[in-house]
């Protein structure tokens, strides 16, 4: 379980459950939690560090990037650093696109996916809530379906203590897996 790639619709809480599973987890070193590197700035939403398109790019071309992809305009990346964790046996959790899924899974061997979601109307209220006009058009990507085969699936429409609670069981149990 090198990566374990949090994936699933805007609006579910995905960068939620991660930052409640890494704040009950920063003692225990088998885990680690990296900042994704995205050519937009930071926001109370999401604890990014921002990337220009130019550096993305060329970290893109020269391999500088354990995974990178493209999603609504935007660069995202994870560090080479992650990769380099992953293949130490550490068990790197991040949220990513659901089209960077198999790749990681090919380059990455072990890798698993936890889908979070939430039913449309929660989706769509989180959402407008953030009220971040690069989401752009929010019925095309309430419209989007999942692609992937999931390891586990956490419906995050209760309280997020709950989704977390599950995710933080799925990472605990993964340590015992070979």
């Amino acid at each position: 379980m090198p990566f374990v790639l949090i994936v699933g619709p805007s609006g579910a809480g995905k960068d939620t459950l991660i930052r409640l599973a890494r704040d009950t987890l920063a003692g225990d070193g088998r885990f680690v939690f990296p900042r994704r590197l995205v050519t937009r700035p930071p926001s109370a939403d999401e604890d990014n560090i921002a990337l220009a398109e130019d550096a993305f790019a060329e970290g893109e071309a020269t391999g500088r990037f354990a995974l990178s992809w493209r999603a609504h305009g935007l660069g995202y990346a994870l560090p080479d650093e992650a990769g380099v964790l992953a293949r130490d046996g550490r068990i790197v959790v991040s949220n990513v696109s659901r089209r960077i899924v198999e790749e990681a899974r090919a380059r990455f061997p072990g890798t698993t996916v936890v889908a979070v979601t939430a039913p449309p109307d929660i989706l769509a209220r989180r959402l407008a809530a953030r009220g971040r006009a690069e989401d752009g058009d929010l019925a095309a990507r309430l419209a989007r379906t999942m692609s992937v085969a999931p390891d586990l699936t956490i419906d995050n429409s209760g309280p997020p203590e709950e989704g977390a609670a599950r995710l933080i069981a799925f990472l605990k149990a993964g340590t015992d897996r070979p």
